[in-house]
């Protein structure tokens, strides 16, 4: 068994999910980096999920990086045995990995193939991978009582703001709002804390393609905090959940928002 804290952290090779990781890392964790990037032209790509392993390993700790679908039962499964392999513990899962739409598209013409595709991803992958996990949890605090364990679900203000053009990534972000309250109830007999982070407008792959929107969006005043949230913003707030700085406030939604769920007049 691995001496230090192992965290699983889904989505990771880049964007938030590579800041989280390497934030996660500088605080003494193992890591386990799942990904599952696609060449431009369609092929598996493991290299930049390797290249964030050897980013992590630098700072002193241990990684594995494997390529798996978390909408995939199989997959899913082998993220754990993997783990287990590997490290033989997991003290904190960080439910990162998400897609948006491939096409955005209007409330009226979106289609069920891309609904079905966004909640597998972002709501039913995650889900089950925390009922898989947090049943670990048990078995090891059983084991060892003296260890703490944290779950982590990164949401989105889409979870309350209204974007018919994407509709199921909204529904499947008010999805974790409720996944979390789900096991955070349940989950906290065991005292394993259960967390949302709720980023706003964040600088990553997905934003991209709407940043001249975003740019305008917010010289106006969208955000009392007139700038980019940086996926180091999110990374922030889950390290301070896995110093256990928020132990006590088990089912809270972290806003990183720059203020936007101020909802200002």
């Amino acid at each position: 068994m691995a001496e230090r804290p192992v965290a699983i952290v889904t989505g990771s090779s880049r964007g938030i999910g590579k800041a989280i990781a390497l934030e996660l890392a500088r605080l003494g964790y193992d890591i386990v980096v799942n990904h599952f990037d696609f060449t431009a032209d369609g092929q598996p790509d493991n290299s930049v999920a390797e290249a964030t392993g050897k980013d992590i390993q630098a700072l002193g700790v241990d990684s594995a990086v494997l390529r798996g679908d978390i909408s995939s039962p199989t997959e899913r499964a082998a993220l754990l045995e993997l783990t287990q392999s590997r490290f033989g513990r997991c003290d904190m899962l960080v439910n990162n990995a998400g897609v948006a739409p491939s096409k955005r598209a209007d409330l009226l013409d979106a289609t069920e193939e891309s609904f079905d595709r966004v909640l597998r991803i972002n709501l039913k992958g995650p889900y089950f991978l925390t009922q898989a996990v947090a049943n670990w949890m048990i078995r090891q605090q059983e084991e060892d009582s003296s260890r703490r364990y944290r779950i982590v679900n990164t949401g989105s203000i889409s979870a309350y703001t209204s974007s018919p053009a994407r509709g199921e990534y909204c529904i499947s972000k008010a999805g974790i709002g409720m996944m979390t309250a789900l096991y955070a109830d349940r989950l906290a007999e065991y005292g394993i804390g259960v967390f949302e982070i709720r980023p706003g407008i964040i600088a990553t792959d997905m934003t991209s393609v709407v940043t001249a929107k975003y740019d305008k969006l917010i010289a106006e005043g969208i955000t009392p905090t007139k700038r980019w949230g940086q996926p180091e913003d999110i990374a922030n707030a889950v390290g301070a959940i896995a110093e256990g700085r928020l132990d006590f406030s088990t089912g809270q939604v972290i806003n990183v928002d720059g203020g936007f769920h101020l909802r200002r007049l």
